[in-house]
Parts: structure tokens; sequence; C-alpha cells
């Protein structure tokens, strides 16, 4: 719909739109539940190949449909133009550039009965965008040849059970399991069905499979000069018991036979940080990223690896960094990688010279910059995210960054936010710890405030210096937030990770409990009126503080997990399961360690609101039903709330909405704060 709807923003207009006056901005309003849906989400910026504009995604909350929409956006390289390109009523994203800059190609469902998702068009100069691909299957990825004349793709195939044109009204036949790894979130139950590589012709829209078979393909990248695709796949006996993957190359031609190139250990789980191979632009190397220990699953640190493309022994040249590196890419000479550095509390975008494997930080300081792009002319793309702003889309140029998007800027000029400061504190044995405490707006030192200890989920992940919405809304209702990377956290190295390997709720509970502390003795924290809350492992440690400590008045649980017994065989990660703990006939004792808040739920004092999905694979909800019905038992004021249709991740506009205001209502229940 480009050519009847182009919106071209000059850059006087967007002042005018983006950039509130004086007077406006000194009656900024504190935040509310409503907020919850206010920012729009920025992502996957692609710079065009003459280097002129930034294609990229922009997700917003519909409240009339009562669902997300992502859109394509594009914005010149000085900043003075912005342009929609989709309206759609379906969600449209991963756009990617045909080489000659004419045509943006991007993933979407649109149409009728549900469609699967496929390759859309849309040429720069106007006009509908046009379905390009039609398999009967998903296209998950895709990638264009140098020269723009084919793509690679990865394809799911099609599953049976939701087959187009069937009779709905039919009742649907069994479902058949008979795989080790049998079930994932989002996904639901897995059949029979792969992903594979396919080359596509652009002109004729001939489709030719380049792979077959029990084994997923992924990720495809094309060499230089278009003689080969990279791609990933796990082609060990049974792939769904380990993450040795390899990386392959394969000629764009039907019959061609893979080559292996180099195995290593890659993703495990749902931590999802494998991205495509880099090819060195000479086509000789190719750079990627590697984890370490298999038995070390999530907890591994993840590096960067380059191997010779014609195959062999690939080298890790960030084994001493000690931090997880992602999303490689070569430089335009060939004589640098630049990728993603996650440090404490920050992740930037760094450089390793590969000669001398010197690692410089591009972008530094306190930040998360979470993807980016590297065009033409040296120019570079990022979305990047500080504690007082969400995440945009930015030009880099030296060290300074230039916004190109302003989709945030209206609403965050409106709104009055709470200070975030870093925090560093010693836990029980000495270790240090770092976080975050957030402070209500119009604080006043000496005064103590009502405090919530927020959790964060993982556990191999890390609160960092960007914009953290919940946070802002629960400090607008005069709470403080109080929030740590303990122990198991990512961001401080693989030993710091590890420690509470086989020991959920350990080290890592001590840890948090000692971030209360902290903030009680600086006088920031009302030590009589103290919650705690979190999502995933984070509601998980809860669940584990409120058994140990029964100092907190109120507590919010949501997608958790205290008897481990019961998650094993019922949810996505028994390669984990079996991994860490062992299997429970065998190692009956290191489960029943690990499920302490179910096994000493009877320690609990603590009033506790659960809440869960009905669809999450990935922490079910029987889950949450076991500890609310333990709490039910034992007298403990206790509440369940269930979202139909949700995953592990809350996405529905207006559940997200409702589980705020449980969050502010529960506890406003047990803490009474102030009014503000």
């Amino acid at each position: 719909m480009l050519n009847a709807t182009l919106r071209v923003l000059c850059l006087g207009l967007a002042v005018c739109q983006f950039a509130p006056s004086l007077a406006a901005a000194a009656e900024r309003r504190q935040l509310t539940v409503d907020d919850i849906n206010a920012v729009r989400e920025v992502s996957s910026p692609q710079v065009s190949p003459d280097g002129q504009w930034v294609a990229y995604t922009v997700r917003t909350a519909d409240p009339v449909k009562d669902k997300g929409n992502s859109h394509l956006w594009m914005s010149s390289w000085d900043g003075k133009q912005s342009v929609q390109l989709t309206y759609s009523d379906e969600s449209e994203h991963s756009p990617r550039w045909s080489p000659d800059g004419k045509y943006i190609g991007f993933l979407t469902a649109r149409g009728e009965d549900d469609p699967p998702e496929q390759v859309w068009l849309l040429d720069r100069q106007g006009g509908e965008a046009k379905p390009l691909t039609g398999f009967n299957g998903d296209v998950v990825d895709f990638s264009w040849s140098p020269d723009g004349k084919k793509l690679a793709l990865i394809v799911s195939d099609e599953d049976p059970r939701k087959q187009r044109g069937a009779d709905k009204d039919k009742t649907p036949p069994p479902i058949v399991i008979d795989r080790y790894y049998f079930k994932e979130d989002v996904t639901g139950y897995l059949g029979s069905q792969r992903q594979h590589l396919y080359v596509f012709d652009v002109a004729t829209r001939k489709a030719d499979n380049l792979t077959s078979g029990r084994f997923d393909e992924s990720q495809p990248s094309w060499s230089p000069d278009g003689s080969r695709i990279a791609f990933y796949s796990n082609r060990s006996e049974d792939p769904d018991r380990n993450n040795e993957f390899g990386l392959y190359t394969i000629e764009p031609r039907a019959g061609a036979s893979p080559q292996l190139i180099t195995k290593f250990q890659g993703d495990a789980g749902d931590s999802a940080w494998m991205t495509a191979a880099t090819w060195r632009p000479d086509g000789r190397e190719l750079a990627f990223v590697t984890a370490g220990d298999p038995k070390l699953i999530f907890y591994s640190t993840h590096h960067l690896a380059i191997v010779s493309a014609s195959g062999g022994a690939a080298r890790v040249v960030t084994k001493s960094l000690d931090r997880n590196v992602i999303e490689p890419r070569w430089s335009s000479d060939g004589a640098s990688i630049y990728f993603l550095l996650e440090d404490d509390r920050n992740q930037v975008l760094a450089r390793m010279n590969v000669g001398s494997g010197k690692i410089e930080r591009v972008l530094d300081g306190r930040r998360e910059t979470t993807d980016y792009d590297l065009g033409s002319k040296g120019r570079i793309a990022l979305i990047d995210s500080t504690v007082n702003s969400p995440d945009a889309l930015f030009a880099l140029e030296g060290k300074q960054l230039r916004a190109l998007s302003h989709h945030n800027d209206e609403w965050l000029a409106s709104v009055q936010l709470g200070t975030t400061e870093e925090i560093s504190f010693s836990s029980k044995d000495g270790t240090r710890i770092s976080g975050f405490v957030v402070k209500p707006p119009g604080y006043v030192a000496g005064k103590r405030y009502p405090t919530l200890l927020w959790i964060h989920g993982g556990p191999v992940s890390q609160y960092a210096n960007s914009f953290t919405l919940p946070w802002q809304i629960f400090a607008s209702q005069g709470y403080v937030v109080v929030s740590s990377n303990p122990r198991g956290s990512s961001g401080r190295g693989e030993a710091f990770a590890t420690a509470i390997y086989k020991d959920w709720g350990g080290k890592d509970s001590e840890d948090v409990l000692a971030a209360v502390d902290h903030v009680v003795q600086q006088g920031i924290a009302d030590p009589n009126r103290l919650g705690v809350g979190g999502w995933s492992y984070g509601g998980i440690l809860t669940n584990v503080v409120i058994a140990k400590d029964t100092r907190f008045k109120s507590a919010t649980s949501g997608a958790s997990i205290s008897n481990v017994l019961a998650g094993y065989g019922t949810d996505m990660y028994i390669r984990e399961y079996e991994m860490e703990l062992g299997v429970p006939w065998k190692d009956l004792d290191t489960y029943l360690h690990n499920s302490y808040a179910f096994i000493h739920a009877d320690r609990i004092k603590t009033p506790t609101l659960f809440l869960c999905g009905d669809q999450d694979f990935n922490v079910p909800l029987l889950n949450s039903e076991q500890m609310y019905q333990a709490l039910r038992s034992l007298g403990v004021p206790t509440q369940l709330i269930i979202y139909p249709g949700q995953n592990h991740g809350i996405r529905t506009p207006s559940y997200l909405k409702d589980r705020m205001q449980r969050y502010l209502d529960w506890h406003g229940k047990y803490l009474n704060p102030p009014p503000t």
C-alpha cells in the first residue's frame, strides 16, 4: 500500500510531531497501567545497499483488535525522512533489501484461513506488496543471493494438523508422539515435520529442496560469489538429545551434497543466540558463535569462532574474554569482525582485529545495544536503549549516536520517570553483586519507601542498562524497585553463571536477599513493607525467597516451577534436565534439592499471587497450579490467574494490562503504599 498511503515526514514535521514544547514537558504525568502497551518496539535494522536508507520493524499494540502488530518502516540515513511501508491487518517482519536496492523482501502471513508465513516483495518505487513464495509450510528465514536472482529459504514441512482447506468441523486426528524432544513453547507438540533449505529462483518462482530427511536446517547465508550457501544443521544420530550442530555449505542447485565445515555446540533450550555464519568478503573463512562444554548447556559462555571455508577445526578467538558474544559480522575489508558484547549490566557493539586479536568497544557506555547492521561507506545502524529511553533506531557515526526513529519520543516526553541507579553490594559470602534501584519520581532522601524486589528470568540472563517499563510503572505508583544480577546471571563470565548449576535457589537467593538488605541499610526501603516478584526463573526464585525469608508481605510469581519432578517430561527442557540434574530414578536427591520451595511450602507465610498462560509449554501451568494448591491448603492467602491462549510470554495487550494491574493491586493490598 506504499503508493496510496506514503507518508514522508520532513525533518520539520518530525520535530513538530515528536518534540513537545517546554511547557508540555513541564506537565509530565505519572505512569499508569495503561502505559504498559504504550511503548512501540523497534527492531531489525537493515541498511540499504546504497547506504541511503534503513529499513526496520515497529511493533504496536492494537487496543481495538487486542493484538500486537508489527509493520515495516524505513528512515533516510540523514534522518530527514521517515516512511511507513506496510499497513495491513497482519504483521510483517524480517525486512531484507534486494542487492540492487529495488525491493524489500519480508515475511508475513497475510490472507484468509490462517495461511503460513511467506516471503512478500515490496517495490521501493511504490505499489502494493505482493507474495513471492507459496509453500504449504511456513517460510522461517530467507536470504538474497549476491546477484539478487535467488533466495535461500528455510521452509517448514506442512503441519498435517493445520492443512489449509481442511474441514474445521471434523474431529481432529490423534496426536502421535514418538520423539525424545516432543514439545516446544508456541510451536506446541512436535511431530515429524522438519525445516529444510530451499533455493528459490525469483524470476521463475521455481523452488528446489537442497536438503531432506529427519534433520532441521537453519540460518542460511550466501558466499560472496554466490557459489555456496552456508547453513546449520544437527545431524547427529538423534538430534533431539543434544546441541551438537554442524556448519555446512552447499552449492545452490538441485542434487548438490552438503559439505560439513565444522561441528560446534549450539543453542540450548529457548536461548536463541545463534545467528547466521558470516563470510569473510574474500570467501576464504566463516565466522560464527559457538558454546563450550555441552554439559553446561545454557550456562556456557558463547564465543566467536573462525573456520576455513574449505573445512577443518575452528579456532575460538574470544576465549580469554569470558563474556558472551553474539551476531558476528565481517567488516567490508575483512580485517575485523564486529559483534555484540555482553558485559556486566551492559551490551555494546565491539570489534575484533582478526590479525592482532585486539578487541575494541566501538560503542561503549551504560546501554544495551540489541541489534545492528553494517552498510556501505562504513555506515552502521543499530537498535539501542538506556534506562531512560526505549529501544530506538540510530546511526552510529564515530562514537556518537544520531537518532533515526522517534516512535516513542512523544510518549516519553509526556511522562515522568523514576530515577534508575546502578548499585553494587556484597552477598552473604562476600561475592560482589551488581544491580539497580529505581526511585519514584519526587523521591525524598531519608524517607523509606515500600519496596519491590524484582527478579529476572533465565536464569542465565541479566538486567541491563535498558528501559524497563514495569519498573517505571511501579515507581510511578510510589514503589522503590530493587533488582540484581545474582549468581547464575550472564554478563560476569562462565564461573559466575555456573555457580547455581544443580543448585537452583542456592547462592542466587542469597544474592537477591542481599540486594534487599542493601537498600534497607541505605535507608531507602521500608523493612516492614517489602514485596517480591518475577516471571519464569524470576518466579522460581521468588518461590524460594519466600520459603526462606518470611519478611516479605506480598509476592507475585509468574510462570514458575517449584516441584522439579513435575517438570520432567511436561515442559520443553528435557535435554537440560538430564544434562544438569540427571534422571529422577537415579538422581532423586538432586531433584528434591532443587524443589526447595515446594518441599518446604509449609514455611511460606507470604500472600502470593500466581500467574501463567494456559498454553505455556516452557514452564507449564501445572507448576503454578501446584504451588497455588499448596498455599491454599496451608491457608496462606493466594490466588491463581490463568491467561487463556497465552504461551510463556504474555502478548495480548489486554492481558498485559490486566497482569500489571493485578501486580499493583496485590502488592498494594499488603504493602499499602501511600497515595502519590
